[in-house]
């Protein structure tokens, strides 16, 4: 079964309230020369959307890629969830299009629908099967969601279906038990995160996955590699090949970010009750 979407209905409609009524948020704000963002899963509960607006309007650039998994198609084809913050991100990206930067959308596997529209424009945003982002210092990334390097996904589909099912669980059930550490005054702890490290086999399908895109994107020449799908924020040399991983907004709430000088950093928006900052990791490579 096949999820589409109505570009021209309320999807883009541009009604809405909340922080897009701010009329230049971005005033004062420092900017970038490219933010990278994937694994949004709008669509879903798990989807961090309030601080995920926060950030976009708090981090003007002029480039911005959307490395795939946007909006879950998987689960909107289970259940039909759409709140306002939602509807209020993807005003947000309309907007910032609008003022002038570049957006391009490279879909992922939960929103494989979007590749049935590679080569058109929705509302100022491209959406493209893969591209190629140079830095300012002259590197050469490959942009890619990367689930064509996800046995899983490529070889048993039904086995990712159920996996995604699993991990929509652990979500649940770490919404609940951080709600409670909330009350008794401790800081937000990801179950699901703890259970990846636990789990040895998990370690090395993480490892395989990072060292399979960086092989590919040295196969193609290209200095490195920019892709989500794992949800997992990285940025490392594989053999000599930059890979970075900028993580997702389910639970780490990590983006790439390229400096105007070409320095790239991760950067992770950090929980607070009262007010959102952003904690920078200190993970910045210089070429």
């Amino acid at each position: 079964m096949k999820l589409g979407f109505d570009f021209s209905g309320p999807f883009l409609s541009g009604h809405g309230s909340g922080p897009l009524d701010d009329p230049d948020e971005e005033d004062g704000a420092r900017r970038y020369r490219a933010i990278f963002i994937s694994d949004l899963h709008l669509g879903t509960p798990g989807c961090q959307a309030v601080a995920l607006l926060e950030f976009i309007r708090t981090h003007p650039s002029d480039y911005l890629y959307l490395v795939g998994d946007i909006v879950d198609g998987w689960q909107l084809r289970r259940r039909w969830y759409w709140p306002q913050s939602h509807n209020d991100v993807v005003q947000k990206l309309l907007r910032r299009a609008r003022k002038g930067c570049r957006i391009v959308y490279v879909p992922g596997n939960h929103d494989e629908f979007a590749r049935g529209f590679i080569g058109h424009q929705f509302g100022g945003i491209e959406v493209v099967a893969d591209t190629v982002h140079t830095t300012a210092d002259g590197r050469k990334l490959w942009v890619t969601h990367g689930d064509y390097f996800d046995a899983v996904i490529q070889c048993a589909k039904w086995l990712a279906y159920l996996g995604d099912n699993l991990y929509e669980f652990t979500l649940r059930l770490n919404r609940h038990l951080n709600h409670l550490r909330s009350r008794l005054g401790l800081p937000y702890w990801s179950l699901s995160a703890y259970l990846k490290h636990k789990v040895k086999k998990a370690l090395n399908y993480v490892t395989e996955f990072e060292v399979a895109v960086a092989a590919e994107a040295r196969k193609r020449g290209y200095d490195g590699v920019v892709c989500g799908h794992i949800h997992r924020a990285e940025m490392r040399s594989i053999h000599g090949t930059l890979y970075c991983n900028d993580g997702d907004w389910v639970e780490s709430r990590t983006a790439l970010v390229e400096h105007h000088d070409g320095r790239l950093e991760l950067l992770q928006m950090a929980t607070g009750h009262e007010r959102l900052e952003v904690a920078q990791r200190h993970l910045a490579l210089n070429s």
